[in-house]
Protein backbone atom coordinates (compact mmCIF):
# COMPACT_ATOMS: atom_id res chain seq x y z
CA UNK A 1 0.00 0.00 0.00
CA UNK A 2 1.38 3.38 -1.06
CA UNK A 3 1.22 5.98 1.73
CA UNK A 4 3.02 8.77 -0.14
CA UNK A 5 3.09 9.49 -3.88
CA UNK A 6 5.16 12.24 -5.47
CA UNK A 7 4.38 12.68 -9.16
CA UNK A 8 6.48 14.62 -11.70
CA UNK A 9 7.74 17.23 -9.24
CA UNK A 10 10.07 19.96 -10.52
CA UNK A 11 11.59 22.74 -8.47
CA UNK A 12 14.37 25.29 -8.72
CA UNK A 13 15.85 28.40 -7.18
CA UNK A 14 16.41 31.08 -9.80
CA UNK A 15 18.32 29.56 -12.71
CA UNK A 16 19.33 26.53 -10.64
CA UNK A 17 17.23 23.36 -11.11
CA UNK A 18 17.02 21.27 -7.93
CA UNK A 19 14.51 18.61 -9.01
CA UNK A 20 13.26 17.80 -12.50
CA UNK A 21 10.23 15.58 -13.14
CA UNK A 22 10.91 13.64 -9.93
CA UNK A 23 8.62 10.81 -8.86
CA UNK A 24 8.71 8.98 -5.54
CA UNK A 25 6.59 6.32 -3.89
CA UNK A 26 6.69 5.24 -0.25
CA UNK A 27 5.12 1.93 0.74
CA UNK A 28 3.99 0.95 4.22
CA UNK A 29 6.94 -0.24 6.31
CA UNK A 30 9.65 0.82 3.83
CA UNK A 31 12.88 2.15 5.29
CA UNK A 32 14.15 4.67 2.73
CA UNK A 33 17.57 6.31 2.56
CA UNK A 34 17.64 9.58 0.59
CA UNK A 35 21.20 10.14 -0.62
CA UNK A 36 23.19 12.55 -2.77
CA UNK A 37 26.06 15.00 -2.60
CA UNK A 38 25.85 18.25 -0.62
CA UNK A 39 23.52 20.71 -2.31
CA UNK A 40 21.79 18.18 -4.57
CA UNK A 41 18.39 18.92 -3.00
CA UNK A 42 17.73 16.35 -0.27
CA UNK A 43 16.47 18.88 2.29
CA UNK A 44 14.50 20.66 -0.47
CA UNK A 45 12.78 17.38 -1.33
CA UNK A 46 11.87 16.80 2.33
CA UNK A 47 10.49 20.34 2.59
CA UNK A 48 8.32 19.71 -0.50
CA UNK A 49 6.81 16.44 0.75
CA UNK A 50 6.10 17.95 4.20
CA UNK A 51 4.40 21.00 2.68
CA UNK A 52 6.97 23.54 3.85
CA UNK A 53 7.76 24.32 0.23
CA UNK A 54 5.47 24.32 -2.81
CA UNK A 55 6.99 22.71 -5.91
CA UNK A 56 7.06 24.64 -9.18
CA UNK A 57 5.33 21.70 -10.87
CA UNK A 58 3.97 18.28 -9.90
CA UNK A 59 1.85 16.77 -7.16
CA UNK A 60 2.38 15.35 -3.65
CA UNK A 61 -0.33 12.97 -2.37
CA UNK A 62 -0.54 11.44 1.12
CA UNK A 63 -2.93 8.66 2.08
CA UNK A 64 -5.84 9.56 4.39
CA UNK A 65 -5.34 9.87 8.16
CA UNK A 66 -1.55 9.85 7.81
CA UNK A 67 0.62 10.83 10.78
CA UNK A 68 4.13 12.16 10.18
CA UNK A 69 7.07 13.09 12.35
CA UNK A 70 9.70 15.37 10.82
CA UNK A 71 13.10 16.07 12.33
CA UNK A 72 14.98 18.59 10.21
CA UNK A 73 18.35 20.31 10.67
CA UNK A 74 16.76 23.58 11.78
CA UNK A 75 13.98 22.59 14.21
CA UNK A 76 13.55 24.78 17.30
CA UNK A 77 12.24 24.39 20.86
CA UNK A 78 9.93 26.58 22.93
CA UNK A 79 11.70 28.47 25.72
CA UNK A 80 10.55 27.99 29.32
CA UNK A 81 9.78 24.28 28.91
CA UNK A 82 11.63 21.43 30.57
CA UNK A 83 12.94 18.42 28.66
CA UNK A 84 10.16 16.32 30.23
CA UNK A 85 7.52 18.85 29.09
CA UNK A 86 8.76 18.63 25.50
CA UNK A 87 8.83 14.83 25.52
CA UNK A 88 5.36 14.64 27.08
CA UNK A 89 4.02 16.88 24.29
CA UNK A 90 4.60 13.92 21.93
CA UNK A 91 1.45 12.44 23.53
CA UNK A 92 -0.65 15.61 23.40
CA UNK A 93 -3.45 13.84 21.52
CA UNK A 94 -3.62 11.15 24.24
CA UNK A 95 -3.87 13.73 27.04
CA UNK A 96 -6.72 15.37 25.11
CA UNK A 97 -8.47 12.00 24.85
CA UNK A 98 -8.03 11.48 28.60
CA UNK A 99 -9.67 14.88 29.27
CA UNK A 100 -12.53 13.96 26.96
CA UNK A 101 -12.96 10.65 28.82
CA UNK A 102 -13.04 12.41 32.22
CA UNK A 103 -15.71 14.84 30.99
CA UNK A 104 -17.77 11.85 29.80
CA UNK A 105 -17.49 10.28 33.26
CA UNK A 106 -18.85 13.51 34.76
CA UNK A 107 -21.86 13.35 32.44
CA UNK A 108 -22.74 9.85 33.69
CA UNK A 109 -24.20 11.24 36.91
CA UNK A 110 -27.02 12.99 35.05
CA UNK A 111 -28.09 11.16 31.91
CA UNK A 112 -30.77 8.86 30.55
CA UNK A 113 -30.16 5.11 30.11
CA UNK A 114 -29.94 5.66 26.36
CA UNK A 115 -27.33 8.42 26.82
CA UNK A 116 -25.48 6.22 29.31
CA UNK A 117 -25.17 3.48 26.68
CA UNK A 118 -23.65 5.93 24.16
CA UNK A 119 -21.28 7.39 26.78
CA UNK A 120 -20.10 3.94 27.87
CA UNK A 121 -19.40 3.04 24.25
CA UNK A 122 -17.38 6.28 23.75
CA UNK A 123 -15.47 5.77 27.00
CA UNK A 124 -14.67 2.17 26.05
CA UNK A 125 -13.34 3.29 22.66
CA UNK A 126 -11.13 6.01 24.21
CA UNK A 127 -9.93 3.61 26.91
CA UNK A 128 -8.95 1.10 24.22
CA UNK A 129 -6.98 3.77 22.30
CA UNK A 130 -5.15 4.87 25.46
CA UNK A 131 -4.28 1.31 26.47
CA UNK A 132 -3.05 0.34 22.99
CA UNK A 133 -0.88 3.49 23.01
CA UNK A 134 0.60 2.46 26.38
CA UNK A 135 -0.69 5.74 27.84
CA UNK A 136 -0.51 4.57 31.46
CA UNK A 137 3.20 3.79 31.11
CA UNK A 138 4.21 7.03 29.42
CA UNK A 139 6.68 8.07 32.11
CA UNK A 140 8.67 4.83 31.80
CA UNK A 141 8.54 5.06 28.00
CA UNK A 142 9.81 8.65 28.10
CA UNK A 143 12.66 7.61 30.41
CA UNK A 144 13.54 4.66 28.15
CA UNK A 145 13.89 6.90 25.07
CA UNK A 146 15.62 9.64 27.09
CA UNK A 147 18.17 7.09 28.37
CA UNK A 148 18.74 5.73 24.86
CA UNK A 149 19.63 9.19 23.54
CA UNK A 150 21.55 10.41 26.60
CA UNK A 151 18.95 12.88 27.92
CA UNK A 152 18.83 11.39 31.42
CA UNK A 153 22.43 12.53 31.88
CA UNK A 154 21.29 16.13 31.28
CA UNK A 155 18.28 15.85 33.63
CA UNK A 156 14.67 15.82 32.45
CA UNK A 157 13.75 18.82 34.61
CA UNK A 158 16.30 21.11 32.90
CA UNK A 159 14.92 24.15 31.04
CA UNK A 160 15.56 23.71 27.31
CA UNK A 161 16.71 27.35 27.11
CA UNK A 162 19.85 26.36 29.08
CA UNK A 163 20.91 23.66 26.63
CA UNK A 164 23.37 23.52 23.74
CA UNK A 165 22.26 23.14 20.13
CA UNK A 166 23.29 19.49 20.13
CA UNK A 167 21.32 18.72 23.30
CA UNK A 168 18.22 20.41 21.85
CA UNK A 169 18.56 18.35 18.67
CA UNK A 170 18.53 15.16 20.78
CA UNK A 171 15.34 16.29 22.56
CA UNK A 172 13.61 16.91 19.23
CA UNK A 173 14.72 13.50 17.99
CA UNK A 174 13.39 11.76 21.14
CA UNK A 175 10.05 13.62 20.80
CA UNK A 176 9.63 12.61 17.14
CA UNK A 177 10.42 8.96 17.94
CA UNK A 178 7.96 8.94 20.86
CA UNK A 179 5.19 10.14 18.54
CA UNK A 180 5.50 6.82 16.65
CA UNK A 181 4.17 8.29 13.37
CA UNK A 182 3.19 6.29 10.27
CA UNK A 183 6.01 8.10 8.45
CA UNK A 184 9.17 9.21 10.22
CA UNK A 185 11.28 11.80 8.34
CA UNK A 186 14.79 12.28 9.71
CA UNK A 187 17.36 14.74 8.34
CA UNK A 188 20.86 13.95 9.68
CA UNK A 189 19.68 12.48 13.04
CA UNK A 190 23.15 11.25 14.08
CA UNK A 191 24.86 14.65 13.87
CA UNK A 192 24.72 15.28 17.62
CA UNK A 193 24.81 11.69 18.85
CA UNK A 194 27.82 9.86 20.23
CA UNK A 195 28.62 6.21 19.44
CA UNK A 196 26.42 4.63 22.16
CA UNK A 197 23.38 6.70 21.22
CA UNK A 198 23.89 6.02 17.50
CA UNK A 199 23.87 2.30 18.36
CA UNK A 200 20.57 2.75 20.24
CA UNK A 201 19.00 4.71 17.34
CA UNK A 202 20.26 2.12 14.85
CA UNK A 203 18.52 -0.65 16.80
CA UNK A 204 15.35 1.45 17.09
CA UNK A 205 15.14 2.12 13.34
CA UNK A 206 15.96 -1.45 12.32
CA UNK A 207 12.96 -2.61 14.39
CA UNK A 208 10.67 0.30 13.46
CA UNK A 209 7.44 -1.17 12.09
CA UNK A 210 6.34 1.96 10.23
CA UNK A 211 7.96 3.69 7.25
CA UNK A 212 10.72 6.24 7.42
CA UNK A 213 12.75 8.48 5.11
CA UNK A 214 16.30 9.09 6.31
CA UNK A 215 18.93 11.57 5.13
CA UNK A 216 22.36 10.74 6.53
CA UNK A 217 25.99 10.93 5.49
CA UNK A 218 26.92 8.32 8.12
CA UNK A 219 27.16 5.47 5.61
CA UNK A 220 27.60 2.45 7.98
CA UNK A 221 24.55 3.68 9.93
CA UNK A 222 22.50 4.35 6.77
CA UNK A 223 23.38 0.98 5.29
CA UNK A 224 22.22 -1.00 8.34
CA UNK A 225 18.76 0.57 8.70
CA UNK A 226 17.53 1.03 5.10
CA UNK A 227 16.04 -1.32 2.51
CA UNK A 228 15.36 1.21 -0.28
CA UNK A 229 17.62 4.00 -1.58
CA UNK A 230 16.53 7.09 -3.52
CA UNK A 231 19.47 8.92 -5.10
CA UNK A 232 19.41 12.58 -6.19
CA UNK A 233 21.96 13.63 -8.79
CA UNK A 234 21.77 16.43 -11.35
CA UNK A 235 18.10 17.07 -10.38
CA UNK A 236 17.15 13.43 -11.18
CA UNK A 237 15.66 11.17 -8.48
CA UNK A 238 16.29 7.41 -8.96
CA UNK A 239 15.01 4.46 -6.90
CA UNK A 240 17.14 1.44 -5.95
CA UNK A 241 15.81 -1.52 -3.94
CA UNK A 242 18.32 -2.71 -1.34
CA UNK A 243 20.75 -1.23 1.16
CA UNK A 244 23.30 1.53 0.51
CA UNK A 245 26.17 -0.77 -0.48
CA UNK A 246 23.95 -2.53 -3.03
CA UNK A 247 22.94 0.90 -4.38
CA UNK A 248 26.65 1.79 -4.79
CA UNK A 249 27.23 -1.36 -6.86
CA UNK A 250 24.17 -0.74 -9.05
CA UNK A 251 24.99 2.95 -9.46
CA UNK A 252 28.55 2.22 -10.62
CA UNK A 253 27.31 -0.51 -12.99
CA UNK A 254 24.67 1.81 -14.46
CA UNK A 255 27.26 4.57 -14.83
CA UNK A 256 29.67 2.27 -16.71
CA UNK A 257 26.90 1.00 -18.99
CA UNK A 258 25.83 4.56 -19.79
CA UNK A 259 29.41 5.57 -20.57
CA UNK A 260 29.84 2.57 -22.91
CA UNK A 261 26.54 3.32 -24.65
CA UNK A 262 27.54 6.98 -24.98
CA UNK A 263 30.92 6.14 -26.56
CA UNK A 264 29.29 3.65 -28.95
CA UNK A 265 26.66 6.21 -29.99
CA UNK A 266 29.25 8.96 -30.46
CA UNK A 267 31.16 6.67 -32.85
CA UNK A 268 27.95 5.97 -34.77
CA UNK A 269 27.10 9.69 -34.93
CA UNK A 270 30.60 10.50 -36.21
CA UNK A 271 30.31 7.75 -38.86
CA UNK A 272 26.86 9.00 -40.00
CA UNK A 273 27.95 12.64 -40.11
CA UNK A 274 31.04 11.69 -42.10
CA UNK A 275 28.94 9.69 -44.60
CA UNK A 276 26.42 12.55 -44.96
CA UNK A 277 29.09 15.22 -45.55
CA UNK A 278 30.84 13.03 -48.17
CA UNK A 279 27.72 11.97 -50.06
CA UNK A 280 24.99 14.64 -49.81
CA UNK A 281 26.34 16.63 -52.80
CA UNK A 282 26.66 13.62 -55.14
CA UNK A 283 23.53 12.79 -57.16
CA UNK A 284 24.19 9.05 -57.03
CA UNK A 285 24.41 8.92 -53.22
CA UNK A 286 22.22 11.90 -52.19
CA UNK A 287 19.26 9.68 -51.25
CA UNK A 288 21.50 7.48 -49.10
CA UNK A 289 22.79 10.61 -47.36
CA UNK A 290 19.19 11.75 -46.72
CA UNK A 291 18.37 8.35 -45.18
CA UNK A 292 21.38 8.67 -42.87
CA UNK A 293 20.29 12.19 -41.93
CA UNK A 294 16.78 10.95 -41.04
CA UNK A 295 18.34 8.22 -38.88
CA UNK A 296 20.49 10.84 -37.17
CA UNK A 297 17.50 13.14 -36.59
CA UNK A 298 15.45 10.30 -35.05
CA UNK A 299 18.27 9.19 -32.76
CA UNK A 300 17.69 9.71 -29.03
CA UNK A 301 20.96 11.28 -27.98
CA UNK A 302 22.56 9.84 -24.85
CA UNK A 303 23.87 12.52 -22.53
CA UNK A 304 26.38 12.12 -19.75
CA UNK A 305 26.04 14.62 -16.94
CA UNK A 306 29.06 16.71 -16.15
CA UNK A 307 30.93 15.49 -13.09
CA UNK A 308 30.22 17.63 -10.04
CA UNK A 309 33.35 19.39 -8.75
CA UNK A 310 34.89 17.33 -5.95
CA UNK A 311 36.53 19.15 -3.05
CA UNK A 312 40.29 19.31 -2.75
CA UNK A 313 41.27 20.19 0.83
CA UNK A 314 44.71 21.29 1.98
CA UNK A 315 45.75 23.00 5.20
CA UNK A 316 48.59 25.52 5.00
CA UNK A 317 51.30 25.07 7.62
CA UNK A 318 52.83 28.03 9.46
CA UNK A 319 56.19 28.15 11.26
CA UNK A 320 57.15 25.31 13.60
CA UNK A 321 55.86 25.93 17.16
CA UNK A 322 57.45 24.88 20.44
CA UNK A 323 57.50 21.17 21.33
CA UNK A 324 54.66 21.49 23.84
CA UNK A 325 51.61 23.07 22.20
CA UNK A 326 49.28 23.13 25.23
CA UNK A 327 49.99 22.26 28.87
CA UNK A 328 47.23 22.17 31.52
CA UNK A 329 47.62 21.90 35.29
CA UNK A 330 44.70 20.96 37.57
CA UNK A 331 42.26 22.19 34.92
CA UNK A 332 38.54 21.99 35.76
CA UNK A 333 36.15 22.97 32.96
CA UNK A 334 32.48 23.94 33.07
CA UNK A 335 30.15 26.90 33.21
CA UNK A 336 28.14 27.24 36.43
CA UNK A 337 29.35 23.86 37.75
CA UNK A 338 32.37 21.59 37.15
CA UNK A 339 32.14 19.07 34.28
CA UNK A 340 35.45 17.34 34.97
CA UNK A 341 37.85 16.29 37.65
CA UNK A 342 41.14 18.26 37.72
CA UNK A 343 42.99 17.51 34.47
CA UNK A 344 46.73 17.40 33.93
CA UNK A 345 48.08 16.78 30.43
CA UNK A 346 50.18 18.24 27.67
CA UNK A 347 49.70 18.15 23.89
CA UNK A 348 52.89 17.94 21.89
CA UNK A 349 53.74 19.16 18.41
CA UNK A 350 52.35 16.96 15.58
CA UNK A 351 50.13 14.85 17.86
CA UNK A 352 46.74 14.00 16.34
CA UNK A 353 44.20 13.56 19.14
CA UNK A 354 40.58 12.42 18.78
CA UNK A 355 38.21 13.21 21.66
CA UNK A 356 35.15 11.03 22.12
CA UNK A 357 32.47 10.49 24.77
CA UNK A 358 28.75 10.91 25.35
CA UNK A 359 27.23 14.33 24.75
CA UNK A 360 26.90 16.82 27.57
CA UNK A 361 30.19 15.89 29.27
CA UNK A 362 32.09 18.89 27.94
CA UNK A 363 33.91 17.97 24.70
CA UNK A 364 33.14 21.33 23.05
CA UNK A 365 33.61 23.08 26.40
CA UNK A 366 37.10 21.58 26.63
CA UNK A 367 38.04 22.89 23.17
CA UNK A 368 36.70 26.37 23.94
CA UNK A 369 38.53 26.41 27.28
CA UNK A 370 41.85 25.34 25.76
CA UNK A 371 41.50 28.09 23.14
CA UNK A 372 40.71 30.74 25.77
CA UNK A 373 37.17 31.37 24.51
CA UNK A 374 35.69 30.54 27.93
CA UNK A 375 37.31 30.68 31.36
CA UNK A 376 38.05 27.50 33.29
CA UNK A 377 36.47 26.98 36.70
CA UNK A 378 39.99 26.46 38.04
CA UNK A 379 43.48 25.48 36.96
CA UNK A 380 45.98 26.75 34.44
CA UNK A 381 46.40 26.56 30.67
CA UNK A 382 49.70 27.40 29.03
CA UNK A 383 50.05 27.76 25.25
CA UNK A 384 53.41 27.11 23.64
CA UNK A 385 55.32 29.61 21.51
CA UNK A 386 54.33 30.45 17.92
CA UNK A 387 51.02 28.54 18.14
CA UNK A 388 48.67 29.41 15.25
CA UNK A 389 45.22 27.83 15.56
CA UNK A 390 42.61 27.04 12.91
CA UNK A 391 39.29 26.35 14.69
CA UNK A 392 36.25 24.70 13.08
CA UNK A 393 33.21 25.13 15.32
CA UNK A 394 30.52 22.48 15.52
CA UNK A 395 27.83 24.96 14.47
CA UNK A 396 27.83 28.62 13.45
CA UNK A 397 24.83 30.85 12.99
CA UNK A 398 24.18 31.40 9.29
CA UNK A 399 23.93 34.96 8.00
CA UNK A 400 22.42 36.86 5.08
CA UNK A 401 25.95 37.37 3.72
CA UNK A 402 26.75 35.72 0.38
CA UNK A 403 29.29 32.88 0.61
CA UNK A 404 31.81 34.77 -1.54
CA UNK A 405 31.58 37.86 0.71
CA UNK A 406 31.76 35.72 3.86
CA UNK A 407 35.09 34.37 2.65
CA UNK A 408 36.36 37.60 1.07
CA UNK A 409 35.72 39.64 4.25
CA UNK A 410 38.40 37.56 5.97
CA UNK A 411 40.85 37.78 3.08
CA UNK A 412 40.36 41.27 1.58
CA UNK A 413 43.82 41.15 0.00
CA UNK A 414 42.71 38.46 -2.47
CA UNK A 415 41.36 39.34 -5.89
CA UNK A 416 37.84 38.30 -6.87
CA UNK A 417 39.26 35.49 -9.02
CA UNK A 418 41.51 34.24 -6.19
CA UNK A 419 38.61 34.21 -3.70
CA UNK A 420 36.39 32.31 -6.15
CA UNK A 421 39.20 29.84 -6.88
CA UNK A 422 39.72 29.14 -3.16
CA UNK A 423 36.02 28.35 -2.71
CA UNK A 424 35.87 26.30 -5.93
CA UNK A 425 38.74 24.19 -4.59
CA UNK A 426 36.43 23.18 -1.72
CA UNK A 427 33.82 21.90 -4.20
CA UNK A 428 31.63 25.02 -4.31
CA UNK A 429 30.14 26.17 -7.61
CA UNK A 430 29.26 29.69 -8.77
CA UNK A 431 25.65 29.05 -7.69
CA UNK A 432 26.85 28.22 -4.17
CA UNK A 433 29.21 31.15 -3.70
CA UNK A 434 26.68 33.71 -4.91
CA UNK A 435 24.03 32.37 -2.49
CA UNK A 436 23.48 33.62 1.06
CA UNK A 437 25.03 31.50 3.81
CA UNK A 438 21.61 30.89 5.35
CA UNK A 439 20.22 29.24 2.18
CA UNK A 440 23.17 26.90 1.67
CA UNK A 441 22.86 23.30 2.80
CA UNK A 442 24.69 22.26 5.97
CA UNK A 443 27.45 20.66 3.92
CA UNK A 444 27.95 23.68 1.64
CA UNK A 445 28.04 25.92 4.71
CA UNK A 446 30.71 23.72 6.28
CA UNK A 447 32.83 23.89 3.11
CA UNK A 448 32.82 27.71 3.22
CA UNK A 449 33.98 27.61 6.85
CA UNK A 450 36.67 25.04 6.00
CA UNK A 451 37.84 27.25 3.11
CA UNK A 452 38.47 30.09 5.57
CA UNK A 453 40.67 27.85 7.75
CA UNK A 454 42.53 26.42 4.75
CA UNK A 455 43.60 29.85 3.56
CA UNK A 456 45.34 30.72 6.82
CA UNK A 457 48.74 29.48 7.86
CA UNK A 458 48.27 27.36 10.98
CA UNK A 459 50.13 24.72 12.97
CA UNK A 460 47.26 23.57 15.24
CA UNK A 461 43.99 22.36 13.75
CA UNK A 462 41.02 22.18 16.17
CA UNK A 463 37.91 20.50 14.77
CA UNK A 464 34.57 20.09 16.57
CA UNK A 465 32.47 17.45 14.76
CA UNK A 466 33.74 18.46 11.29
CA UNK A 467 31.88 15.68 9.45
CA UNK A 468 28.36 16.50 10.65
CA UNK A 469 27.00 17.74 7.31
CA UNK A 470 29.63 16.62 4.82
CA UNK A 471 28.83 14.16 2.04
CA UNK A 472 30.85 11.00 1.43
CA UNK A 473 33.37 12.52 -1.01
CA UNK A 474 33.98 15.56 1.20
CA UNK A 475 34.46 13.37 4.29
CA UNK A 476 37.03 11.18 2.56
CA UNK A 477 38.90 14.22 1.25
CA UNK A 478 38.86 15.89 4.67
CA UNK A 479 40.24 12.71 6.26
CA UNK A 480 43.07 12.67 3.69
CA UNK A 481 43.85 16.37 4.28
CA UNK A 482 43.96 15.99 8.07
CA UNK A 483 46.29 13.00 7.79
CA UNK A 484 48.53 15.01 5.45
CA UNK A 485 48.54 18.12 7.67
CA UNK A 486 52.02 18.67 9.09
CA UNK A 487 50.88 19.98 12.45
CA UNK A 488 48.90 19.21 15.62
CA UNK A 489 45.27 18.07 15.40
CA UNK A 490 42.69 18.11 18.23
CA UNK A 491 39.39 16.72 16.99
CA UNK A 492 36.01 15.95 18.55
CA UNK A 493 34.13 13.28 16.59
CA UNK A 494 31.42 10.67 17.07
CA UNK A 495 32.51 8.69 13.98
CA UNK A 496 35.21 6.07 14.67
CA UNK A 497 35.31 5.27 10.93
CA UNK A 498 36.53 8.83 10.40
CA UNK A 499 38.98 9.42 13.23
CA UNK A 500 40.58 6.01 13.84
CA UNK A 501 42.76 6.27 10.69
CA UNK A 502 43.92 9.74 11.75
CA UNK A 503 44.38 9.74 15.52
CA UNK A 504 47.66 8.92 17.22
CA UNK A 505 45.72 9.01 20.51
CA UNK A 506 42.02 8.78 21.50
CA UNK A 507 40.79 10.54 24.66
CA UNK A 508 37.49 9.54 26.27
CA UNK A 509 35.97 12.41 28.31
CA UNK A 510 33.86 9.88 30.21
CA UNK A 511 37.01 9.01 32.19
CA UNK A 512 37.30 12.65 33.38
CA UNK A 513 33.64 13.43 33.98
CA UNK A 514 32.16 14.33 37.35
CA UNK A 515 28.85 12.87 36.14
CA UNK A 516 27.74 9.29 36.61
CA UNK A 517 27.55 7.77 33.13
Amino acid sequence: MSILDVSNVSHGFGARTILEDASFRLLKGEHVGLVGANGEGKSTFLNIITGKLMPDEGKVSWCNHITTGYLDQYSTLERGKTIRDILKSAFKHMFQLEEEMMSLYEKMGDCTPEEMEVILEDVGEIQSILESGDFYNLDSKIEEYAAGLGLLDIGLERDVADLSGGQRAKILLAKVLLENPMILILDEPTNFLDEDHITWLKSFLKNYENAFILVSHDIPFLNEVTNVIYHIENAVLTRYTGDYYYFQEMYELKKRQLEMAYKKQQKEIAHLESFISRNKARIATANLAKDRQKKLDRMEIIEIAREKPKPSFEFKTSRTPSREIITVKDLVIGYDHPLTKPLNFSIERNQKIAIKGVNGLGKSTLLNTLLGKIKPISGEIELGQFVEVGYFKQEEESTNTKALDEFWNEFPGLTNAEARAALAKCGLTTDHITSQMKVLSGGENAKVRLAKIMNREINVLVLDEPTNHLDVDAKEELKRAIKAFNGTVIMVSHEPDFYMDIATEVWNVEEWSTKII
